[in-house]
């Protein structure tokens, strides 16, 4: 598990590229036959990945938690970005095709990802924060997903959110978490941008085409800063911080959420015209 801790907005004015990228970008996940971990002190969050191969693999713990097991305190949201997989929670099974999301309660100890087929793995997105009381492990599939539609060809920005674990979805302690799919044509995300100090926000983006990019915006307002993000990359970003990006060509990202509330719109929005 590697660890990483956030810079404050005013360290982030002093910070080079490399610095940036080094706290705020999670690269070097999805590592065929392996779970890989992040641990991020900002609200405790862990981000990782696991791919399944011809064997399963089975979610233990880390030293840096302190912890029996995985969820003993925790509580965890997977989004299946690869091929057909399952997860076992505890005895029961759970098949996730492409887009699927589980979220997995605190108190589960035994958890294992599987793939169906080892020549097209299932790639599994992990995002887990602690977890104060236990609600019950619940699947969503992307079919039964009904999609909120948001901007226009015109702004460049016509995309579909697909809402998973939120408040009135699949239940949960404190995780939000969801994905944005931008139309052919469209690439920027969450434009006009906003911030909400009162919750961190990491965004997982993928499908992007190996050959092209997005830009992720990221600062205050007025003194913004940019990672350029290749596919399936992690951006972490403090309550302090925009998060919005423009790719090269349309991709989709997973949004993931913790902190004080689970109000989708709660935020602090930002006119375009007012950045810097």
């Amino acid at each position: 598990m590697r660890l990483y801790q956030m810079a404050d907005h005013v360290r982030y004015g002093l910070m080079n590229t490399e610095e940036l990228r080094e706290t705020f970008l999670i690269e070097e996940l999805f590592e065929p036959g392996e779970i890989e971990f992040a641990y991020v002190d900002l609200d405790r969050t862990v981000i990782g990945s696991a791919v399944p191969t011809a064997s399963p693999l089975k979610l233990e713990t880390d030293p840096d938690l302190r912890a029996d097991y995985f969820l003993e305190r925790r509580e965890l949201g997977i989004l299946n970005v690869g091929g057909a997989g399952s997860v076992t929670v505890d005895g029961k099974t759970f098949d996730l095709d492409k887009l699927d999301c589980l979220y997995v309660g605190r108190g589960a100890k035994d958890v294992a990802f599987s793939s169906k087929d080892a020549a097209n793995p299932a790639a599994f997105y992990l995002l887990s924060y602690p977890a104060h009381a236990e609600y019950p492990t619940a699947m969503v599939k992307f079919a039964d997903m009904k999609p909120v539609e948001l901007g226009a060809v015109e702004t460049c920005n016509k995309r579909k959110i697909y809402k998973a674990i939120f408040k009135d979805g699949i239940k949960s302690c404190q995780l939000v978490m969801g994905f944005t799919m931008l139309e052919s044509g469209s690439n920027w995300n969450t434009m006009p941008p906003h911030t909400h100090m009162r919750r961190s926000e990491v965004y997982f983006y993928f499908d992007v085409d190996p050959a092209h990019r997005v830009l992720h915006l990221m600062g205050p307002p007025d003194a913004t800063s940019h990672l350029v993000v290749a596919d399936k990359e992690v951006v972490v970003s403090p309550g302090w911080s925009i998060h919005a990006g423009v790719g090269t060509k349309n991709y989709t990202f997973c949004w993931g959420m913790g902190g004080e509330n689970q109000a989708y719109d709660d935020m602090d929005g930002v006119a375009i015209a007012e950045l810097r």
